[in-house]
């Protein structure tokens, strides 16, 4: 209930900027930490990083990345984030313009960049200035020359009206309070006829209000998560067609990592999403 002064909405509104700057904070601390070469104290989540080159090698790979796809990027990039490689369903094509929503150190960004090669484009999105930091110099050590990286929120991306072939994600989605901006900006910014392609943890079934609640979760990519019927119906109400979301059971293995106390498998799992901006057609 909103007190006699304060308008429901501004309430949320300032709900949502609590929530945003506590995941800023958390994923600060994450960038900070990989630059000293120390862990960030949630375990091997997607908000875990290790100073192991070998463990995050290891945490990659269970993800669904490749040998040769660690090996073609800057050192440092890989900081054994996300829960999926939504590069795997995104089928990019040379020439075409991607954007990253939540792009980190720039990992995914540079894997796009060698597929979309030098007439396309791949812009990361991060509300992070010390994760934004670390992705440009990144991107200067591998001289990246299509990448570039650009201060934002996913709710309000800095990004002009149908000019993206393709958004790709890897485990931020969750973390955003308004998830329906976030499907309604991503449907601004795409081309007609541009897709999703995010790798994301949902909700298979109501979380309590314990782990929903717990500042930890949330920043370590579970708290947050939203049912996939939800979701469904979030996408679909953007505007988005051919939505698809396709949980991946054998996720399950490294997500018990994250949060072994809290049985978190019983509630989250990972997965695909995809959804397709329509065409539209005049009648004549």
């Amino acid at each position: 209930m909103s007190n006699c002064c304060t308008p429901a909405g501004d309430q949320n509104e300032k709900q949502h900027d609590d929530h945003r700057q506590a995941v800023r904070d958390a994923y600060a601390q994450v960038a900070r930490a990989d630059n000293a070469g120390e862990a960030c104290g949630i375990g091997s989540s997607c908000c875990g990083v290790s100073d192991d080159q070998a463990i995050n090698t290891l945490i990659s790979t269970r993800l669904g990345y490749s040998e040769q796809d660690l090996a073609a990027v800057p050192s440092g990039a890989d900081m054994g984030l996300g829960c999926g490689n939504p590069r795997a369903i995104a089928s990019l094509r040379a020439g075409e313009v991607v954007v990253d929503l939540g792009s980190g150190g720039g990992f995914d960004c540079f894997l796009a960049a060698h597929e979309v090669g030098t007439q396309g484009r791949v812009i990361g999105i991060d509300m992070t200035p010390d994760m934004l930091s670390k992705a440009r110099n990144n991107a200067q050590k591998g001289q990246f020359s299509n990448v570039e990286f650009r201060l934002g929120e996913i709710e309000h991306l800095p990004v002009a009206d149908n000019s993206v072939d393709v958004i790709i994600s890897n485990c931020v989605i969750n973390l955003s309070p308004n998830k329906q901006r976030v499907f309604d900006e991503a449907f601004r910014i795409l081309k007609p006829g541009g897709r999703l392609a995010i790798s994301d943890v949902v909700a298979t079934v109501e979380l309590p209000e314990s782990m929903r609640t717990d500042p930890a979760l949330i920043a370590g990519c579970m708290g947050n998560a939203s049912l996939i019927g939800e979701l469904e119906a979030i996408i679909a109400k953007a505007g988005f067609e051919q939505v698809s979301i396709q949980p991946k059971d054998e996720s399950r293995e490294f997500i018990r990592d994250w949060a072994p106390e809290h049985n978190v498998t019983d509630y989250v799992v990972s997965a695909t999403i995809e959804g397709v901006k329509p065409v539209r057609r005049s009648c004549c």
